[in-house]
């Protein structure tokens, strides 16, 4: 898995590679769990072009040895969750589509934009996925999504983008 100049057949352009930085911490975090073996992360942050302008996408995740995908799914969740300032909105739940290879989690966050009169809330649908070798938590935060009612966010859509990510990142081990 490696993080890509471009995501999403280049609707998102790489702003941030921070894979040796807060990855990092990501791999310290889950070196001793048994059900994670050899860890590296891979974290990058991107922005939408086009007709994705205005978006962003952010993705979290690491390769090794998954013994227990579904585990890291949930994880997975459970780590944005725990976020400094995010809070649970639509709970997290699998949603398996149609001709994907692997089930993802997905969940919307609410996080606080700014202080005083000026501030609000913002929507962070995120959806997870881990199979043996792989395993990442995207964010994707679009113009429409990011301030509609989060229980009106279509999360079937922001699991499409997370599998298309899914297989733009993965790469065969050498």
């Amino acid at each position: 898995m490696a993080v890509r100049p471009e995501l999403v057949d280049g609707a998102y352009k790489l702003t941030q590679d921070l894979s040796d930085t807060a990855g990092r911490d990501i791999v310290e975090e889950n070196r001793g769990r048994a059900q994670i073996r050899d860890p590296r992360a891979v974290v990058g942050q991107y922005e939408g072009q086009g007709k994705q302008a205005g978006s962003a996408l952010v993705v979290s995740g690491m390769y090794g040895r998954f013994r227990d995908p579904a585990g890291a799914r949930e994880d997975l969740m459970d780590g944005a969750a725990e976020g400094q300032g995010a809070e649970v909105a639509v709970p997290a739940r699998d949603i398996e589509l149609p001709g994907a290879e692997v089930t993802v989690r997905c969940q919307v966050l609410v996080t606080a934009q700014g202080t005083g009169a000026g501030g609000g809330t913002s929507n962070v649908p995120m959806c997870a996925w881990g199979d043996d070798n792989t395993g990442a938590a995207v964010g994707v935060v679009t113009m429409e999504n990011a301030t509609q009612e989060p229980g009106d966010v279509d999360l079937e859509a922001v699991a499409r983008t997370v599998l298309t990510v899914r297989k733009e990142m993965r790469e065969p081990i050498s």
